[in-house]
């Protein structure tokens, strides 16, 4: 993309800037880039387009274009930095009448060293984590004079609390676990009236919300997680903000946001954004239609929108250095948008590696959005992760209900079946859970062994593994969708908590067990490229028990036994003679490290899952 552009946002009216000096600028710097052409900077103050901009004789004279639109307090001013080759300070000159009336400083830094810096993989286990109740680790930000939705634990829905500071204090236990990846969610402004702890409807684009830290604090945390070895996922919404967002009271242009002449809800019809048959009525209405009234829908097919989103999130990434972006509501926004946006950033940040949520359960709209993919109306798309919802639907239901022709755990196999469909099965995220729906430990009602067999299954079977928090300790939530409850505390991590998670104290055997096995399980695979990696190779399941393989063409093999049933079980090993030379098994199983050794069969116990990396004899 070679006209790429840059916006500054002065949030300040044009008399109180003259009076004050005081000017906000979005985002405050820049950095040198090889492949950047031009730089479009918004200026935002009353009557704003009235004055004159400049760049001091002190700096080289950039501007090349300046736009007006039909809104004067937005002024749009086009640099051109190709000739920029060192770092710079800008001295911006607004004049009214020859006469200057204030002026700002615009830093451009170095270009930023990502040493070897490529993302996340599958690698990878991806930590999620709802910021705000995860741990409160400076009780001195919980509140501000001009906080709106105040602390209240007794509330779901209302600010808990938790902050970064409270996330810096556990990472040794993240860590440890066996995760490598932490995903929160979105931790920018939500200072709204009510409900705003989750994150999703943004006040400010450009500022981390202050009951969470400051921007320089996430930067920091970002640095130590870095240290110790931890990636980091920037949860990002371009489909909408809030309607507290400064832009809803003074809105750039007539079509920033799509409107309705009465309030219009998406029908979030995924479908029709592919069906041939769709009326347009109807794919309006998805594309177009509000989120929910309190998040305006915003419409990135005006050009100075979606530079503006686009430039929001390569400053992210070079800011903080991020490893990975997930896009929350990825096919909702316009595709054309979406497209340019994945370009921009493979272009601009290529080590940043970025998943979309298409949260759908049938594999062609989720195959649809993926690199490679080949679509029938010609779209294509160069975005390589995305999260997997058909798997995701099925797993908790495979194990939970009894076995049949076309029930149990042959409706995972069918699932990874349908990998056909996809260009790279491998860059799909597989989960359990996470911060929009049941609890996993409650859909599979509560059974630990249950539990276990999902985990071994996520960890072993194609794609990047992700675990919301709180699974390691059995956090449960109601049946029915309740996010307040979904999105509980984290025992341990507020002051006066009787248990307290990060350290056991308080926690039930059943706990401490759960726990120790899911480490176990994550550092085991930690060791086992193969498992990130290896092709895989499945059985068709039979009588409650699922086999399948990862391999390589060096003739490394791990065998992975999902045995569902509640009784031992003789596990007939000739029909995989493919992988067993004679259907004997010599190996160790990697999370328990006992041999196993077995000629004919092996006998499984009961509801237990094996991963034995196959030995020669």
């Amino acid at each position: 993309m070679k006209f790429f552009v840059l916006i500054i946002t002065i949030l300040t009216s044009f008399n109180a800037f003259c009076q004050s000096n005081n000017m906000r600028v979005d985002p405050p710097n820049w950095w040198l880039m090889s492949n950047l052409d031009t730089i479009q900077i918004m200026l935002y103050a009353e009557n704003i387009s009235s004055l004159d901009i400049s760049i001091s004789k002190k700096s080289p004279t950039y501007i090349s274009n300046i736009v007006r639109t039909e809104n004067p307090n937005y002024l749009w001013v086009t640099l051109d930095l190709r000739t920029c080759t060192k770092p710079t300070k800008l001295e911006f000159q607004l004049a009214k009448n020859s006469n200057i009336v204030h002026s700002f400083t615009f830093p451009i830094y170095q270009e930023i060293d990502f040493e070897n810096q490529n993302g996340f993989d599958q690698s990878d286990v991806i930590y999620l984590i709802t910021p705000d109740r995860f741990s409160d680790g400076d009780k001195s930000n919980n509140s501000f004079p001009n906080s709106k939705d105040v602390v209240d634990r007794n509330n779901p829905l209302a600010r808990h609390g938790g902050d970064l500071n409270g996330i810096l204090e556990h990472l040794d236990y993240i860590k440890d676990i066996g995760f490598t990846a932490i995903w929160l969610n979105p931790i920018i402004e939500n200072n709204n009236s009510k409900y705003s702890y989750h994150g999703y409807a943004a006040t400010d684009f450009y500022k981390i919300d202050a009951r969470f830290g400051t921007n320089e604090e996430y930067k920091e945390f970002v640095e130590i997680c870095h240290k110790k070895g931890l990636k980091v996922i920037m949860d990002m919404i371009h489909n909408h903000c809030s309607n507290e967002h400064f832009w809803m009271s003074d809105l750039p242009s007539k079509d920033w946001v799509n409107k309705w002449d009465k309030y219009t809800q998406t029908n979030h019809r995924k479908a029709t954004l592919q069906d041939i048959h769709a009326s347009k009525i109807d794919k309006k209405t998805y594309l177009d239609g509000w989120f929910v009234p309190t998040m305006p829908d915003l419409n990135q097919r005006n050009q100075l929108l979606s530079t503006y989103l686009i430039q929001n999130a390569i400053w992210w990434s070079l800011y903080l250095k991020l490893d990975g972006i997930r896009m929350d509501t990825y096919s909702y926004p316009e595709k054309n948008y979406m497209k340019e946006w994945v370009e921009s950033m493979n272009n601009f940040v290529p080590h940043v590696s970025i998943v979309g949520e298409e949260w759908s359960t049938n594999p062609a709209h989720i195959a649809y959005w993926q690199k490679n993919k080949f679509n029938a109306d010609g779209f294509s798309s160069d975005l390589e992760y995305l999260m997997d919802f058909p798997t995701n639907q099925l797993l908790a239901e495979a194990l939970v209900e009894k076995e049949d022709w076309n029930k149990g755990l042959v409706r995972i196999y069918e699932s990874i079946a349908n990998d056909f469909i996809y260009p790279a099965p491998q860059n799909l995220l597989i989960f359990l859970d996470n911060h929009d729906m049941t609890r996993g430990y409650t859909t599979i009602e509560e059974d630990v062994e249950l539990l276990k067999l999902a985990m071994i299954f996520c960890m072993t079977t194609r794609g990047v593994p992700q675990v919301y928090y709180g699974t390691e300790i059995l956090m449960t939530s109601p049946k029915q969708r309740d996010d307040g409850r979904i999105r509980s505390d984290y025992p341990g991590g507020w002051e006066g908590d009787k248990i307290n998670a990060f350290s056991g104290e308080g926690l039930s055997d059943k706990q401490i067990d759960f726990r120790d096995f899911l480490t176990r399980l994550l550092n085991a695979r930690k060791k086992e490229k193969i498992l990130h990696y290896g092709k895989l190779t499945h059985f068709v399941p039979m009588d409650g028990v699922y086999v399948y393989f990862r391999h390589n063409t060096a003739g490394e093999k791990i065998m992975v036994i999902i045995n569902k049933n509640r009784m031992p079980y003789n596990l007939d090993l000739e029909r995989f003679i493919e992988f067993l030379n004679k259907g004997e098994i010599r190996g160790v199983d990697i999370i328990s490290n006992e041999k196993v050794i077995a000629s004919n069969q092996l006998k499984l116990d009961p509801v237990r899952g094996y991963i034995i990396k196959l030995q020669d004899k």
